[in-house]
């Protein structure tokens, strides 16, 4: 199954993996990588994981503070967020 990311998603995505460099070479890359693979195990197992409502469901990476949220459309999944689990729980809901 393809995905595609919100564009906030992607860009929260993005300024993620750009923070975790910043903090030490390397880690963002780290980060970048973990959240691929959360993106390829959805795409292959996409009801696998936690529904946070009726269309959401959440994937919760190992070693970071972070959650991929996406929700099934008929042929794709959509990354609704890629967000740090310890910030305003509900800012993703009007995407």
């Amino acid at each position: 199954m393809k995905h595609f990311f919100h564009p906030a998603a992607e860009i929260e995505f993005s300024d993620a993996v750009d923070f975790y460099e910043r903090q030490q070479p390397g880690l963002g890359r780290r980060l970048f990588e973990e959240v691929q693979t959360a993106i390829r195990q959805i795409c292959e197992h996409p009801l696998a994981w936690e529904k946070m409502d009726t269309q959401t469901h959440r994937f919760l990476t190992n070693r970071f503070p972070y959650g991929v949220l996406y929700r099934i459309k008929d042929d794709h999944i959509r990354i609704i967020a890629v967000m740090h689990l310890r910030r305003k729980p509900d800012y993703w809901q009007d995407r």
